[in-house]
């Protein structure tokens, strides 16, 4: 499956700020994690939270969004 564009500057640019904020909130998540406020076991939603928001950003550079191309309809 090529990864080709499906989605517009609005789409682009919701899912790039989405992604920045996520890696943010993952970032502080994981230093929340790392002083020990928060159990280990949310070292998973640190991982979750930064590849999310990864791929989100990759989402936003390609201008390609996974949930069009399974053929669903989203807002942006």
């Amino acid at each position: 499956m090529a990864l080709t564009c499906n989605i517009g500057a609005a789409g682009k640019a919701f899912r790039l700020k989405i992604g920045i904020a996520t890696v943010f909130g993952g970032l502080v998540l994981g230093f929340v994690t790392a002083i020990g406020v928060l159990p280990s076991i949310a070292w998973v939603a640190v991982a979750g939270s930064l590849l999310g928001g990864a791929f989100s950003i990759f989402e936003a550079r390609a201008g390609w969004c996974v949930v069009r191309a399974m053929g669903f309809k989203t807002a942006l």
